[in-house]
């Protein structure tokens, strides 16, 4: 019952929040946030920019999660999914050393998606994944470079679905500890709409999942109506924050927008990110900072641009680069 009363909780609670958001703080939410949407919210001041980004097969790096190799200056690793003929994603594994051209090194299978990857601080890599049927969150540790790049796991787990019995998935994985994986994610409260929770994975057998209500309604306040879903948590002037996508308006993918979320006060902004065409709907953020091709501390932000709130020339995964 309790979970069923939840998103009705949550939207009343938006309700009276909007009024008191924008009146009481007309400043952004923190250093943090100010300083990414400085950075990152003109797309047009770019060092660099890919549209419609590819591998070197053709495939479509949808939702792509972009991360510099340890110790290999120039070398980049994204993992991303795509639709293929048989109607399903499939997750898979690229490396680049310009952010502009990847090559394709392996497929994950039919029915992965959504994908997170993470150093595990030993040499080896943590891969989080949607996985269908009956979507769920999937977790798999490589040992080394080599490993992941060839997809022979040497862990695996497939998380229990305790928020919902219809799908929970779009993970990110935000901390690994040792033998303990930190991430977050979305479940679909009442099998009708998407909000957020955090989990914890311990030595690959003991799961922990719960909701993030902070999160959500933090972007209930700004009158998000359909699905609040993927984010990727990054650090900029010794302050975290979270990017997240939310949609207005559900089954309206033209109603998809980012925000900057502040951990610390609770606060989103709804970033206006501007495009060459004047693109106006973005979704699947993610953000690191890396060295560039030239050499210079960059901070990479990845979106996809769907269709339906795209300039022509301009849908798809969108890969852009800020010098710092």
């Amino acid at each position: 019952m309790i979970r069923r009363l939840l998103p009705l909780l949550l939207l009343l609670t938006a309700a009276v929040a909007v009024p008191q958001l924008s009146e009481a703080n007309p400043d952004p939410a923190s250093v943090a946030t100010a300083r990414f949407e400085a950075l990152a919210g003109d797309v047009t001041r770019a060092d660099g920019a890919v549209f419609d980004a590819r591998d070197d097969t053709g495939r479509t790096m949808d939702t792509a999660d972009i991360t510099p190799i340890p110790g290999a200056y120039g070398g980049y690793l994204a993992v991303y999914h795509t639709t293929l003929a048989d109607g399903r994603f499939h997750t898979a594994v690229a490396t680049s050393t310009d952010l502009r051209t990847w090559t394709r090194r392996h497929d994950f299978g039919p029915g992965t998606s959504q994908p997170s990857l993470h150093a595990d601080g030993t040499g080896g890599w943590v891969l989080a994944y949607e996985k269908d049927p009956a979507n769920h969150i999937a977790l798999r540790h490589y040992p080394s470079l080599t490993t992941l790049l060839t997809g022979t796991a040497d862990r695996a787990f497939d998380a229990p679905r305790t928020l919902s019995r219809c799908a929970e998935g779009t993970p990110d994985i935000t901390a690994v500890h040792g033998d303990t994986v930190e991430l977050t994610g979305h479940y679909r409260a009442d099998c009708a709409t998407d909000r957020q929770l955090r989990a914890t994975l311990r030595d690959f057998t003991v799961w922990r999942a719960r909701p993030d209500q902070r999160l959500d309604l933090a972007l209930l306040a700004w009158g998000t109506a359909g699905n609040i879903g993927d984010r990727s948590r990054i650090e900029l002037v010794g302050r975290s924050l979270v990017l997240i996508e939310g949609q207005r308006l559900r089954d309206d993918f033209g109603s998809w927008s980012v925000y900057a979320y502040d951990p610390a006060s609770g606060r989103a902004d709804r970033l206006g990110l501007r495009t060459p065409g004047g693109s106006r709907a973005f979704a699947n953020p993610s953000a690191t900072l890396l060295t560039d091709p030239d050499g210079r501390p960059a901070l990479l932000v990845s979106v996809f641009v769907p269709k339906e709130g795209s300039a022509p020339g301009e849908s798809g995964e969108l890969v852009y680069w800020r010098e710092l």
